[in-house]
């Protein structure tokens, strides 16, 4: 399994410097989190691990591949194996539930229509909503559009599963299942997950391995255990109080 790490990644916007040398290798076949509070830096992160953003300084690796030193054609494959699952979903509003899963498979592969339907029905039974192919992204609930979402993500079968802040905006037991599901599809898939969060309840049911940013720094490093068991007083204090105000460790 091709491991997924990030070198020395630096960022400036004009003469904000939004991340600041950052390295980190992401677990294999695990769901690894990016945690931290709002406007720390985490979803600039994720975009420059995905190409969406250039880093100023540093490298990012898909297994041996340097992305952004990989020639167009390597990229261009690398691609094929990354999903993404946007925090607003992004789907195409004027395209049907069943077209915009298909989207990806149109882009990157010649698969036959018959192929396309019977993976768009698969893909769309993983996330519990068979049948709605024919529905409109304004006829669904946010829940749904992010299980679509989830859905497009995994139809190509990626090696590495990007989600940006996934349970934005929805209630409680709506983002335990989107968690759920994230969950499963990493089992289930053996991809590469990584999950941008600001919800300490999702790093409770995810959490693998952790990367708690602050202020465009990596602060702390480690697993859901010991975010579980290590004493507040041994974390920094950057990490002990954004434990605090989630009121769910300290």
């Amino acid at each position: 399994m091709s491991e997924l790490r990030i070198e020395n990644i630096r960022k400036r916007f004009g003469h904000q410097e939004v991340l600041k040398d950052i390295s980190f290798t992401f677990e294999p076949a695990r769901v690894n989190m990016i945690i931290g509070p709002s406007g720390c830096g985490k979803t600039v992160l994720l975009k420059c691990m995905v190409g969406l953003i250039k880093p100023d300084a540093g490298e990012v690796y898909y297994g041996s591949t340097n992305f952004y030193k990989a020639k167009p054609e390597e990229r261009q494959e690398l691609l094929k194996n990354l999903g993404m699952l946007f925090q607003s979903s992004a789907l195409f509003d004027s395209m049907t539930v069943g077209e915009n899963v298909a989207f990806p498979m149109r882009i990157f592969t010649k698969s036959s229509e018959n192929e396309i339907r019977d993976r768009v029905a698969y893909c769309l039974e993983r996330v519990g909503l068979q049948g709605v192919e024919a529905k409109y992204p304004a006829q669904l609930s946010g829940g749904m559009k992010r299980r679509v979402g989830l859905a497009r993500a995994i139809v190509l079968n990626p090696k590495y599963l990007f989600c940006d802040e996934p349970n934005s905006g929805l209630d409680p037991l709506t983002a335990r299942r989107i968690d759920e599901l994230i969950q499963q599809l990493t089992e289930d898939f053996h991809t590469t997950t990584i999950v941008v969060t600001h919800d300490m309840r999702s790093v409770q049911i995810l959490g693998d391995r952790i990367l708690f940013l602050y202020d465009g720094e990596p602060v702390w490093k480690g697993t859901r255990q010991q975010l579980e068991e290590t004493s507040p007083e041994e974390f920094p204090p950057q990490l002990r109080a954004f434990l605090q105000a989630s009121g769910l460790y300290v």
